[in-house]
C-alpha cells in the first residue's frame, strides 16, 4: 500500500513541477491527477496496489471533506458580502453538470431496443 500512495504523490509532484515550470494556471494535483489518469489508460488496469489503496482512501473520504469546510467556515465575512453571485455560480453550475451528464449519458449508453421487442404483450382472455 505504501507503493501506491507514492505512486499517487510521485504524480501530484511531477504536477506540481509541470504547474510551476511551464507557469501553467492549472494546480499543480489537477494535473498530477491527469497524468495518473493518462498512465492508468495506457496501463488499462490498475494495479491491485493501487485498487487497494484507493478503496481505503474511500472509506474515509468523507473525512478529506473537513478541511474545506473549515477553509469555508473562515471566510462567512466575504461569503456575507457576496452570496448572490455565489449562489447563483452554484445553481447554473450544478444545472449545466446535470444537463451536459444527461446529455452525456443518453448519447453513450446503448440505445434500448423498440418498446414492442421489449415489453410482453398482454393476452385477450
Amino acid at each position: 500500500m505504501i507503493a501506491a500512495f507514492a505512486l499517487i504523490l510521485v504524480c501530484q509532484l511531477l504536477g506540481e513541477v509541470m504547474s510551476e515550470l511551464f507557469d501553467l494556471p492549472v494546480p499543480g494535483p489537477v494535473i498530477g491527477l491527469g497524468l495518473m489518469f493518462v498512465g492508468l489508460i495506457i496501463k488499462r488496469r490498475p494495479p491491485k496496489v493501487l485498487t487497494d489503496a484507493a478503496d481505503n482512501l474511500l472509506i474515509h473520504f468523507s473525512l478529506l471533506f473537513v478541511p474545506a469546510g473549515v477553509g469555508v467556515v473562515t471566510q462567512l465575512d466575504r461569503l456575507r458580502g457576496d452570496w448572490l453571485p455565489i449562489t447563483a455560480a452554484l445553481i447554473v453550475s450544478t444545472l449545466l453538470a446535470i444537463v451536459s451528464t444527461a446529455f452525456l449519458m443518453s448519447k453513450l449508453l446503448p440505445k434500448p431496443k423498440s418498446s414492442d421487442e421489449t415489453i410482453p404483450k398482454a393476452e385477450a382472455n
